[in-house]
């Protein structure tokens, strides 16, 4: 009778094969090693120059008339509320409309309809963020602002508000109706069975059992709305500098314009006192910001996220 007692050495498979495994898990840790070490050396990069920057300017200089940095103004405020006017248009115009794009394509329209329209809505995606630029400054300033503010010409906060909105309509569409379309069907049909309307189970079912993926995907828009380059930079009207103003339609300029302006001619910016450490003194500032809302939001979607 032959012994078919199993060994651990039976267990363990083939040495070739246990050699290729280990490689690829020593090649698959290399691979995330080198991403964490490059994360690592930018902000490191970013804090060496960012505390040049603190340990030697005035701090009255932080806090002056506007933006200036090669007049030596450095008007933090000024950035941070540019930065946030534009995120705040944007959001106004990007979340109604990419939310009910979302609702529409995951509840009302047919297979037919979605195959034709979300392609096409996710086309927007990939429009480059100079041409939007220019058509913010091109035909939303005159056409949009101006007939709220006749006053208002050229370029302004809110003209650049409404091009980073129609640049982050497609992000929440897709995001949101991929949550709203994971939510079982049970649910719809629980619901229907109670009577209720296809509007009030998508507004009081769907959209609830969905809100983590909702939220996740406005947190993304945020973050992307806040560091957005071109569009404010081309349609804002500040040209890297600006006087500080909370009217979000008169010229202004971001935390990412304001970087994008300062960088164009390095040798400009070594010349200019602390200017060029200032590029990077804002951005430890968006590294801080969009840090703080990846955090925010991980904490919010692990609290509301519902398993199904």
């Amino acid at each position: 009778m032959t012994d078919a007692t199993l060994t651990v050495a039976d267990l363990q498979g083939s040495k070739g094969r246990m050699r290729r495994e280990a490689a690829v898990r020593a090649l698959l840790f290399l691979a995330a090693t080198v991403s964490v070490v490059i994360s690592g050396l930018i902000v490191l990069s970013l804090v060496r120059e960012a505390w040049t920057f603190i340990s030697q300017v005035e701090w009255a200089s932080l806090s002056s008339s506007g933006w200036y940095p090669r007049r030596g103004l450095y008007d933090i405020p000024t950035i941070v509320f540019g930065s946030l006017i534009v995120t705040a248009v944007a959001m106004c115009v990007a979340i109604p409309i990419g939310l009910g794009s979302a609702v529409y394509l995951a509840e009302y329209a047919t297979p037919r309809v979605r195959r034709i329209l979300k392609p096409t809505l996710e086309i927007l995606a990939g429009i480059p963020s100079v041409v939007l630029g220019v058509f913010a400054l091109t035909f939303v300033a005159p056409e949009i602002v101006s007939r709220i503010d006749p006053n208002a010409r050229g370029g302004s906060l809110a003209a650049a508000g409404i091009g980073v909105g129609i640049l982050t309509i497609p992000l929440i569409a897709s995001v949101s109706e991929d949550a709203m379309r994971s939510v079982p069907n049970a649910l719809r049909e629980a619901s229907y069975g109670l009577g209720a309307r296809k509007v009030t189970t998508s507004i009081k079912v769907v959209i609830p059992a969905a809100v983590s993926g909702l939220v996740a995907a406005l947190i993304v828009s945020v973050s992307r709305a806040i560091g957005e380059t071109m569009v404010v930079f081309i349609a804002a009207g500040g040209s890297g500098t600006s006087v500080r103003t909370v009217d979000p339609l008169e010229p202004g300029t971001t935390m990412t314009a304001a970087m994008a302006s300062l960088a164009s001619g390095t040798d400009q910016v070594r010349g200019a006192n602390l200017t060029y450490q200032s590029l990077f003194f804002v951005g430890i500032m968006l590294f801080a910001i969009t840090l703080l809302l990846n955090v925010v939001a991980d904490r919010f979607v692990r609290r509301v996220r519902q398993r199904y």
